[in-house]
């Protein structure tokens, strides 16, 4: 085990400088990496929205609308092809999925159904497997009435070519707006989640991306005045539309489209040169300038209405025949309103509208603030571990610290090469690393300290030490990394990011335990050839102890019993503080853009909205203030609404840092991803865990995390702080760390089954305990400690994941003690369930533990 061939030497090597060397750009601006050569790595670790401030919107194209479109086309088809066949007709309508047509001469009733027989052909689903859809049915009706049915699986397909037109689209729109790096993805059936880190105006790109953008050219209908449309009938091919003045105008505007914003071919602002207000010129293809032209030409001294979305942008006056395919649009633009329309027409026409289900938003300072208070508490973290472990260990404590470096070199190396983007729950997941990472060499320490001490050479203890240590740090790893998974899995945005930085921190401590150290520890012995541990090691304050703590288990029971049911009673009757991601609504950080903020007056103002329940409190100093609005129960598009009046009323005086806004259906989906997560990795846990020990222990960890999990949701509702999507990754990773903390005891347990087998079970539990308190204690200090230092110099945002975090440690430790351990005795495991590779070697070491 101690002896490592050159090559292996070399690879060891050679990773650590491949690590340093792929870490390294991110100590470098992005003008300093462009000016050095090309062949060295470039690749920096991405910082999430939350560090550096943007935007994370979710976009829900809207079934209703497709339904309403195909409703709509479908009704102008009939009507065509009856027309065409010269088919007498009444009644023609549609209502919900259905379109309905009575036929006036039932002699004509079987020709009507051949003319409308084409619309019920099967179309191509344009996929890669092939294959034909029907968009439409046709049955017949009472009384000479033909009835055509929307097909649920043509609105699908419609509405997946709606969400693949969106994306492009969307992303046309957002890359007009300059910002480098956004991210534009599909997810599931109907949304679409838009990142843009760096963006300094989030409701402009609300803006753009909610806007349909369908633009028409329609002649306005002078048959009668508008108002006596409004008050009475219209005609059938007219409709009223108002313009975008305040206070809006009517306008009574012929149905029948002229030319479409379909055919044009570039828009740009620019200014009139007569009245130098801002306007919009456009450019059609040649298609629709031949429309245009001829349109214009028919209808010289007539008004005619530029449509956008059904709002009535300009309507000017046809003065004389336009045929050279360009046109202007006005009306009371400013710059800024002129160049976004401009983008929207470049950009082209949405499908369907977009609807903002969930929004995320972080400004750019306080994105600064967050990457300093990240930076501080790793720092101080980092330090409070490498001081713990030097007081500890002395020299090993070296090699354990420069072990440590190294894997967190290497941890930001994997980040940047493969692009993952770095929250600050990712910076949690890096500081939790750090205080876990410890546990690996504290194993190996713990074991080489205690082969010694029963008597081996001290070159023999050293690779006995690593060989027992290997099994135990793979199991407690295994388990950690699968709630890491399933949390990667279900999760979304920040937590997913914490995800990849836990697992991966996982995988890389694996590595730096057993190459590294065991590299570092062989070549300390081939230089030194050392006869006994080197001084500095204090940690043998528990080798005299012989606590009986399963005389105790009873005791813990009822107590922990006690606690479980009242925090089951807590949590059915009093409830969690769910944040909005479990509820919805909105979440508000302020801060006073002169002064402290008056939070009295946020509430007095913000009652005046008629917004429900709001919540306003002090966060962080006192000019910083966090406000919470209910859910607003109108669908997603209230809770964009009540933002907007909350902007309106509070931006001149104060500086919106935070926004996040999660509508009804995001929220309820959240919960049942959340709570799926946590089932799913109790599952697999189990069965990893029945796999490699019996299934009483399997049984005895499950019962333990159990136990810790409604601990921890008894803390939330004791304390009232609030349970959001962070309080959950909180949740999963207790899972992680009880299981660890389960898992090496469990190891020593089983260890000393095969030697011990006629040692009654409560003594060899105790025995098994005892021998590994040591490395309990100072691994969980380690990790106290450096969530310690992410709870108090980690900001705002993300103390209540660590405030659970510290609740979670402490739990986990005793659990693993006075929960797991005594199980094993309820259920009656039986040590000869397990084979000793030795025979007689039990009796030997029966009496060396007895004696």
């Amino acid at each position: 085990m101690l002896y490592f061939s050159r090559w292996k030497t070399t690879f060891i090597w050679l990773a650590v400088l491949v690590a340093f060397l792929t870490a390294a750009p991110n100590l470098f601006s992005d003008k300093q990496l462009a000016e050095l050569p090309s062949w060295l790595p470039d690749s920096k670790v991405t910082l999430g929205l939350d560090l550096q401030g943007g935007s994370h919107i979710m976009l829900k194209i809207e079934r209703s609308d497709i339904i309403k479109e195909r409703l709509e086309t479908t009704v102008a088809d009939v009507r065509a092809k009856l027309r065409a066949a010269k088919i007498r007709y009444t009644g023609l309508s549609g209502a919900g999925q259905t379109v309905q047509v009575k036929i006036t001469d039932p002699n004509e009733y079987d020709a009507a159904k051949e003319a409308l027989r084409p619309l019920t052909e099967l179309i191509s689903a344009g996929t890669l497997t092939g294959g034909s859809i029907q968009e439409v049915n046709m049955e017949d009706g009472q009384n000479n009435t033909i009835r055509l049915d929307l097909t649920d699986q043509g609105i699908n397909y419609r509405l997946s070519s709606a969400l693949t037109q969106s994306i492009e689209v969307v992303r046309r729109r957002v890359d007009e707006l300059g910002n480098t790096e956004p991210l534009i993805q599909r997810q599931g059936d109907d949304r679409i989640i838009v990142q843009v880190p760096g963006l300094q105006d989030p409701q402009r790109l609300k803006a753009l991306l909610n806007q349909t953008a369908k633009l028409s050219f329609h002649m306005v209908d002078d048959s009668m005045p508008v108002q006596e449309a409004i008050n009475g009938r219209p005609p059938v091919t007219s409709e009223v539309l108002y313009s975008t003045d305040d206070p809006p105008v009517p306008y009574l505007i012929e149905k029948q489209a002229l030319v479409s914003g379909d055919e044009l071919v570039d828009a740009q602002a620019s200014f009139d040169q007569r009245s130098n207000e801002p306007v919009v010129n456009f450019r059609f293809d040649s298609k629709g300038a031949t429309a245009f032209s001829r349109a214009t030409t028919a209808n010289v001294g007539k008004p005619f209405a530029i449509i956008l979305d059904d709002q009535v942008i300009s309507a000017p006056v046809i003065r004389e025949p336009i045929t050279g395919g360009t046109g202007q649009i006005s009306g009371n633009f400013t710059i800024q309103s002129a160049n976004d329309l401009a983008v929207l027409l470049r950009a082209g026409a949405l499908p369907a509208t977009l609807t903002v289900v969930e929004e995320r938003t972080v400004g750019p300072s306080l994105g600064a603030d967050s990457i300093n208070a990240g930076i501080v508490a790793g720092i101080i973290g980092a330090a409070a571990v490498v001081v713990f472990m030097l007081g500890f260990y002395g020299f090993f404590g070296v090699i354990a610290n420069v072990a440590l470096f190294v894997n967190i070199v290497m941890l930001i190396a994997v980040l940047s090469l493969i692009g993952s983007t770095l929250t600050l729950p990712g910076i949690a997941g890096i500081v939790l690393t750090m205080g876990m990472a410890v546990d690996s060499n504290v194993l190996i320490y713990e074991r080489i300290r205690e082969e010694v001490k029963n008597g081996r050479p001290l070159i023999q203890a050293i690779d006995t030490g690593f060989s027992k240590a290997y099994a135990t740090i793979v199991d407690a790893n295994v388990t950690t990394l699968i709630a890491a998974v399933i949390l990667f899995y279900l999760g979304s945005g920040p937590v997913r990011g914490f995800a990849v930085t836990l697992a991966i921190g996982i995988l890389t401590t694996v590595f730096t335990a057993f190459t590294l150290t065991r590299w570092l520890v062989a070549e300390w012995v081939r230089r030194r050839r050392p006869k006994h541990l080197p001084n500095g090691i204090r940690t043998g304050i528990f080798d005299g102890a012989n606590i009986r703590f399963m005389g105790f288990r009873r005791y813990t029971f009822i107590i922990s019993a006690a606690l479980s049911i009242a925090a089951l009673v807590g949590f059915a009757t009093v409830g969690m503080n769910l944040g909005i991601d479990f509820k919805g609504g909105s979440i508000i950080e302020l801060k006073a853009r002169s002064g402290n903020a008056d939070i009295a007056d946020i509430r007095d103002r913000l009652s005046e909205l008629n917004l429900g329940d709001i919540q306003a409190q002090e966060f962080g100093d006192p000019s910083e203030v966090l406000v919470r609005l209910q859910a607003q129960g109108g669908g997603d598009n209230a809770e964009q609404s009540a933002l907007a009046l909350v902007r309106n009323e509070l931006e001149s005086t104060y500086e919106f840092r935070r926004v996040e806004v999660v509508g009804p259906v995001v929220s309820s989906e959240l919960t049942q991803s959340a709570t799926l997560g946590v089932l799913v990795s109790l599952a697999a846990i189990l069965i990893y865990i029945w796999f490699r020990f019996e299934w009483q222990f399997a049984v005895g960890a499950i019962i333990a995390t159990v136990h810790d999990v409604i601990l921890t949701i008894g803390l939330f509702v004791l304390t009232g702080v609030e349970f959001n999507l962070t309080s959950i990754a909180a949740v999963l990773t207790i899972v992680g760390y009880s299981l660890n903390d389960t898992v090496v005891v469990y190891d020593r347990m089983r260890e000393n089954l095969r030697r011990y087998r006629k040692m009654p079970l409560p003594l060899l539990i105790d025995t098994s305990i005892n021998q590994t308190l040591s490395r309990t204690v100072l691994t969980s200090a380690t990790t106290l400690l450096a969530l310690t230092a992410l709870y108090l110099f980690g900001g705002e945002v993300i103390r209540s994941f660590t405030f659970a975090m510290l609740f979670g440690v402490a739990v986990g430790t005793f659990s693993s003690i006075y929960i797991a351990a005594p199980v094993l005795i309820a259920f009656k495991l039986r040590p000869e369930s397990f084979q000793d590779d030795a025979e007689g070697a039990e009796d030997d070491d029966q009496s060396k533990v007895t004696a």
